[in-house]
């Protein structure tokens, strides 16, 4: 059985949030292109039909497109005439004292404001867009949304997977291999009591169990190990508020073979009594013995 295509049209007034909008979208799998003239509509939909690349995409479509904008409501109606596909249309508002206070904010003037009065553009803008908001589908205002509210709106409303919930990254490494550029967070453990100058630990690494009771069970690693744990405590929740989907927590030692990983270790054990913790090794196949 064919897959069935979507093509979802986002347009609405300039300033409204069609940008966050499109990331959103491609966040979720729309393939999305950008200020598309609406005379090619048909054109992509040809494109997008013959294509097994996607089945999902977003055209956002705006006034940049000036004069050609006029015609989106006549080629969405052509499209469904020829019975080619059932578009939806997302139209994105927002108050005019909003649209102000952002232009005034980002130093811009509305596509329209040939005068330079603000309100002018604005005013004329929505006289244009007035057929296709009332052909609109959805209409989301995001006066009171801020960018990662609306994003969230939009992944909510237009993602036909469940949204991933929050994960954790908990990883070892060895500062002489490099600093992971991908960590959120990275912890340096080089001062804690190293199993390296022990030559009957040398050889192992932090997932035989002697390594890591020697590491763990030292007396300043119990402090550290409680005031980093409250840390991470107070501080995830409010990573999780601010919409972020996955947090990376580097744990470095020398080489990433002995105290880094036992505290990865030890970490990912309680940060998984409340998220979900994905555990990494960096270094571990440079010391596991074959």
């Amino acid at each position: 059985m064919d897959t069935v295509k979507q093509l979802l049209v986002v347009t609405g007034m300039s300033g409204a949030g069609k940008t966050v909008a499109a990331h959103a979208l491609e966040d979720v799998g729309y393939y999305v292109v950008d200020n598309l003239p609406p005379k090619l509509l048909g054109n992509f939909w040809d494109l997008m039909a013959s294509s097994d690349d996607f089945s999902q995409a977003a055209v956002i479509i705006d006034l940049r497109s000036k004069s050609f904008y006029k015609t989106l409501l006549e080629e969405i109606n052509s499209l469904e005439d020829n019975g080619q596909v059932r578009a939806t249309v997302l139209f994105l508002d927002c108050s005019d004292d909003t649209l102000v206070a952002r232009y005034k904010e980002t130093r811009r003037l509305p596509p329209l404001a040939n005068n330079g009065r603000l309100l002018d553009g604005i005013e004329e803008e929505r006289k244009i867009v007035s057929g296709i908001k009332n052909r609109s589908n959805f209409v989301i205002d995001t006066s009171r949304l801020s960018a990662k509210e609306l994003k969230q709106r939009i992944m909510t409303d237009f993602s036909e997977q469940p949204h991933q919930p929050f994960k954790i990254e908990v990883m070892s490494f060895g500062f002489k291999y490099g600093m992971p550029i991908d960590a959120d967070m990275v912890v340096d453990v080089r001062f804690l009591p190293n199993p390296f100058y022990i030559p009957a630990l040398r050889p192992f690494t932090g997932l035989d169990k002697k390594v890591f009771n020697y590491v763990m069970d030292k007396p300043v690693t119990k402090v550290f190990y409680q005031k980093l744990l409250d840390l991470l405590k107070t501080a995830i929740p409010g990573y999780v508020k601010e919409g972020k989907e996955k947090l990376t927590i580097a744990i470095g030692c020398t080489g990433g073979q002995h105290r880094s990983v036992s505290i990865a270790q030890q970490l990912a054990r309680d940060l998984a009594k409340d998220y979900p913790v994905d555990m990494t090794h960096r270094e571990i196949s440079r010391y596991i013995r074959k």
